[in-house]
């Protein structure tokens, strides 16, 4: 009996974790539909329009690995109701933004509470299910689920954004979140690590996110001052060295955010390589196809949100068969051709036309593109933890997160930096025609898939023969 009770409680442990990895995930795509909406209403120009997305991108995951140590040392389901909670109030506020800063600074607290919420969820289920099989299925619900928010956020924009506004991408979130934290309180055992002393590195997180935030400022606002203008360089440079000093931060500290030792592992540092391309490419696919359906094809925002259903089916299949595949391949591999059919669908993107429709030139590459996000979502979380020291598992995982919302931060200001540009140089002063918009997204979508194109060969190329060296895992005892 006892037996049946524990077990009902881990599944439903697990069902709130996968519920809070769906909800974060998906604000990083849920506002994507609704951006042209946003800009109409707050004056946003095209260039600063992604810092609605990258505001979350870059706080989420400065503070991500952060928000790890401080579930693992202060108790996990404190800090993930506190995560949580943080999360739902950011929504709240960012919903009732009058001004383009209002919304900015809410969506960067919401990425503070994403943060939190993430690795806690990840620390949660490690502590709560046994090593092994057990685990790595919990774990694949897991990824899959995270793979399924970022494709489902389209289409609930889409629909919440006609049907209501698109201050309700972020009121969506406040119930959701209490709830999730009231249901915490009863299903989920407190847990915490013992240690004599806590350090939590505070001085590297603020270091890393300032050091990002600094530099896709210097990326995005090459539209006005050139790549190689004075001020470009200095206020790079500035970023570039709070990025060298969160290094230092990081050799020197009692406990580090990210032990620089971790990186003596050659397969960890690839997988990490590899997700920072897949971040660069698959979410500015999904912010440049949004703005292509509505700005271009003048879909409605549901409009928009329904074109990315087969998408969101393709990632929850895909994710689903790369779990039982990797198992039998090795995850090398199937990240390898993960890579491949992302890089396939960006450069079908890159044919799309200003007289397009969505069957000729969307629903393809589309389709193509998701299921290389699924067949990489999980295979590079494996990848990046295989021969990782058990104590090290949590940090290997968290900084999979981390690349990939790095990845994801800095890959859409170089991409959207290059469309805006395209678009202006050919843009008549009655403003950008659809001829003009689709030539800029060509140009985005045809780097996004070099990036792409370099993930598989970083997973071809070294992945695969270390999981052909690695050697075969000892029989069980009988």
């Amino acid at each position: 009996m006892q037996s049946t009770h524990d077990d009902t409680r881990r599944r439903w442990i697990l069902v709130l974790c996968c519920l809070a990895q769906f909800m974060v995930i998906l604000d990083v795509s849920v506002v994507n539909v609704a951006l042209p909406s946003i800009r109409a209403s707050l004056g946003f120009s095209g260039v600063d329009l992604q810092w609605v997305v990258n505001a979350y991108t870059l706080t989420f995951a400065g503070f991500l690995l952060l928000g790890g140590r401080a579930a693992d040392l202060l108790g996990r389901r404190r800090v993930f109701i506190a995560g949580l909670l943080l999360f739902a109030l950011a929504s709240l506020v960012g919903g009732l933004s009058s001004s383009q800063t209002m919304l900015v600074l809410a969506r960067g607290f919401q990425g503070l509470g994403g943060a939190i919420v993430a690795p806690a969820t990840l620390s949660i289920l490690t502590t709560t299910f046994d090593e092994g099989v057990e685990r790595n299925h919990a774990l694949a619900a897991w990824g899959a689920m995270g793979a399924a928010g970022g494709a489902t956020g389209n289409f609930l924009g889409g629909v919440l954004t006609q049907l209501l506004g698109w201050e309700w991408v972020l009121f969506i979130n406040v119930p959701i979140g209490v709830v999730a934290a009231m249901a915490a309180l009863r299903i989920v055992p407190e847990s915490r690590r013992v240690v004599a002393e806590r350090h939590y590195d505070v001085s590297g997180a603020v270091a890393v996110t300032a050091g990002l935030v600094i530099l896709t400022f210097a990326i995005v606002r090459t539209d006005v001052n050139g790549w190689l203008s004075a001020s470009t360089l200095l206020v790079a440079g500035a970023g570039i060295a709070l990025l060298v000093a969160f290094l230092g931060i990081e050799r020197r500290a009692r406990s580090p955010l990210v032990p620089l030792r971790i990186f003596a592992s050659r397969t960890l540092t690839t997988a990490n390589l590899v997700v920072l391309m897949m971040g660069s490419s698959a979410f500015a696919m999904w912010y440049f196809v949004s703005l292509y359906l509505q700005q271009v094809l003048g879909y409605s925002p549901i409009e928009a949100g329904l074109a990315f259903v087969p998408m969101t089916l393709t990632i929850i299949v895909s994710s689903t068969f790369a779990g039982r595949m990797a198992e039998r391949l090795g995850p090398g591999r199937i990240l390898a051709a993960g890579m491949t059919l992302i890089a396939l669908g960006m450069a079908l993107f890159a044919r799309i036309s200003p007289t397009g429709t969505y069957l000729d030139d969307v629903l393809v590459p589309s389709v193509l593109a998701a299921a290389g996000i699924g067949c990489s979502f999980v295979p590079v979380t494996i990848a990046a933890t295989t021969g990782v020291p058990r104590e090290d598992a949590g940090l290997a995982s968290g900084l999979v997160n981390t690349s990939r919302q790095v990845g994801g931060s800095i890959g859409l200001a170089v991409l959207a930096t290059l469309a805006t540009q395209r678009t202006a140089a050919l843009a008549h002063a009655g403003g950008a025609s659809p001829a003009a918009l689709t030539a800029g997204f060509h140009r985005a979508f045809l780097v996004g898939a070099g990036f792409a194109l370099l993930g598989a060969l970083l997973a071809g190329g070294v992945l695969v023969p270390a999981q052909r060296r690695a050697p075969a895992p000892a029989p069980a005892d009988a």
